[in-house]
């Protein structure tokens, strides 16, 4: 499969009075990842999901972690969503679609992505506890609802089975990296084309 002429990456800065992060990301790799967010758990999802997705991925971010994990894993989704809109630019090419079903043990999560350029969220993922070591499990709504706003894409995060919660949250992460890297695929059959019959995938 070809790859595009241009180099399909992003690196993007954002200071709030709340965090502080800078994250870059390129579609294109070989999943090479290097996360500091200051949540331990947070950093071994993102890690998932930049080595099952082979984006290479940097995110460095200081938050008000003080308070709660709230204000970093919610700024880090929309930081990281924001990377993958800016990187994929018109969307040409791409297959658009994605879709991955993956077993952790006894979890298994599924994940449904449509690059469309209309932001949503279907999320139905119950957690049996509400913490995995420090970190909120409530939290892990808000990241993905982050970054597929911000993406502008359309995912469905469905847990199918799984009781234990950190299982259930690395089946969803890794559901999510190997969906998008089917969706952000270079189509060798349709490689210049905008995969919409309205020519745009804007909302």
């Amino acid at each position: 499969m070809s790859q595009p002429a241009t180099p399909r990456r992003a690196e993007i800065t954002r200071t709030t009075s709340e965090t502080d992060i800078r994250a870059s990301l390129a579609l294109d790799g070989t999943g090479r990842v290097q996360v500091a967010t200051g949540i331990g758990f947070l950093d071994h999802m993102l890690t998932a999901l930049g080595r099952h997705a082979l984006f290479d991925l940097v995110v460095e971010a200081k938050g008000d972690l003080h308070i709660d994990f709230h204000h970093t894993t919610e700024d880090v989704g929309i930081v990281l969503g924001q990377c993958l809109r800016q990187s994929l630019g018109d969307k040409r090419g791409i297959r658009r679609y994605g879709h991955a079903v993956i077993p952790m043990d006894e979890a298994l999560a599924e994940a449904a992505i449509d690059i469309s350029g209309r932001p949503f969220l279907a999320w139905s993922v119950p957690f049996a506890r509400d913490k995995i070591g420090e970190m909120d499990t409530e939290l892990f709504e808000e990241f993905f609802r982050a970054f597929a706003f911000n993406a502008g894409i359309t995912l469905h995060l469905t847990l199918k089975a799984g009781t234990n919660a950190h299982h259930v949250a690395e089946a969803c992460f890794k559901a999510l990296a190997r969906g998008l890297r089917m969706a952000v695929e270079t189509d060798p059959r349709s490689p210049d084309a905008i995969p919409s019959t309205k020519g745009v995938l804007e909302a």
